[in-house]
């Protein structure tokens, strides 16, 4: 089993939701961050002022999918999120070595 965390601008939420959505991914957490990367951050003005935002708004998502699946949510994240220009974000995929479902004490691949 592999974590899978994305992150994402959040206007491309709903598209990577839906296209994860079509390729069978169930499980899916959304967690509203703040950060940079190459793009670090930029200048706004208010009422006047200009001044430096360094942290931009991004969204992450993570999923726990199984090892064979890891491929086709990344292809589908990266064509839903993408727009071309920089700060689309990164895809980080993570090793996981239990999963249990508090409900009905499944493991594993049966815990997804």
């Amino acid at each position: 089993m592999k974590m899978i965390k994305a992150i994402i601008k959040p206007f491309k939420l709903d598209e990577v939701k839906e296209a994860l959505v079509d390729i069978g991914v169930s499980g899916l957490t959304v967690t509203e961050v703040r950060g940079h990367g190459r793009q670090k951050g930029h200048t706004e003005l208010y009422r006047g002022s200009e001044y430096q935002v360094d942290f931009l708004p991004k969204v992450e998502l993570t999923a726990v999918v199984a090892a064979a699946q890891v491929d086709e949510v990344i292809d589908a994240i990266v064509k839903a999120a993408r727009t071309d220009k920089v700060g689309d974000g990164k895809i980080f995929v993570l090793d996981v070595a239990k999963v249990v479902r508090i409900r009905t004490g499944e493991e594993d691949d049966t815990a997804l």
